[in-house]
């Protein structure tokens, strides 16, 4: 993995991470047209960094927001506190039983199963891109009186986040807010819930590659492992530069939604799934 694909995947990831579009579908179809391994424990190295700055970039955006939403009382930072803990909590319980679901329906319950394995399979992204187009499409159609966040609504959400976990190509962003407008919760909000999910939900996801990380990287040889960590400072810059795309990411996404052009991220998902199905790769 050289300069450029590094540069390359820390646009693609910043911008696609933060938009409904699914990251990791862009991400792991520019991978294989550049002849990268997604499974590969250098990739694994990257997108941890990658996330890291996507994180970041949400926290800088949303901060001021949160600020006043979630701090601006004791009682309604208790308030929100709860209803992310219940989300997540929810979010894991999905997210784990599907994987448990899939692993016995589709691996035998094979002891080395990795939901990761899954991740190649264009026509599992395709059909997931898809079903989050669909889903954007039809939140933006539905016209419902905008009311609070419930600890109903925020449980809500929470499960349809687990379930985009197992999928490439679901996106995060897509479902929960579209699940959170179909529920009636006004736009900003339910976009900073979202978002606060995230940041909840990405060092989990950033130990747990990590952990993948360590694994891989033990059963290397010294100078493969060497050669591997010399892409941490390349990786770094990655990060940086995620970052800042992811910044930019969150203003369009924040415009389109506002603006009533949410539905248009539903047709780019749909029209990505076409292009993720025709190619054998």
């Amino acid at each position: 993995m050289n300069f450029v694909q590094i540069l390359i995947l820390a646009v693609i990831q910043g911008i696609a991470e933060l938009l409904p579009v699914s990251s990791s579908a862009h991400v792991i179809t520019a991978e294989k047209l550049m002849g990268l391994d997604p499974s590969s424990p250098e990739m694994t190295l990257l997108l941890v960094m990658l996330h890291t700055g996507t994180m970041f970039a949400v926290i800088v955006y949303f901060w001021s927001a949160w600020k006043k939403t979630y701090f601006a009382s004791v009682a309604t930072f208790k308030q929100a506190a709860v209803q992310l803990a219940i989300a997540t909590a929810v979010t894991g319980m999905v997210g784990f039983g599907l994987t448990q679901v899939i692993k016995h329906g589709f691996a035998a319950d094979a002891s080395t199963f990795e939901i990761e394995q899954l991740f190649s399979n264009t026509k599992l992204m395709a059909a997931a891109l898809a079903s989050a187009g669909i889903l954007i499409i039809a939140s933006s159609r539905i016209r419902r009186q905008e009311g609070p966040l419930t600890t109903r609504s925020a449980a809500l959400v929470g499960a349809v986040q687990g379930l985009c976990l197992p999928f490439r190509g679901f996106s995060r962003s897509g479902a929960t807010i579209s699940t959170g407008l179909v529920c009636g919760i006004a736009r900003s909000r339910v976009e900073e819930f979202s978002f606060a999910l995230a940041v909840v939900l990405t060092p989990a996801v950033i130990v747990k590659e990590a952990i993948r990380l360590y694994h891989a990287k033990a059963a290397m040889s010294q100078v493969q492992a060497h050669e591997m960590m010399g892409l941490f400072m390349p990786s770094m810059l990655g990060m940086v530069l995620s970052f800042l795309a992811g910044l930019l990411a969150l203003r369009w996404l924040s415009r389109w939604l506002e603006g009533d052009r949410w539905h248009f991220f539903g047709a780019y998902c749909l029209v990505a799934a076409v292009f993720v199905l025709s190619l054998d790769v």
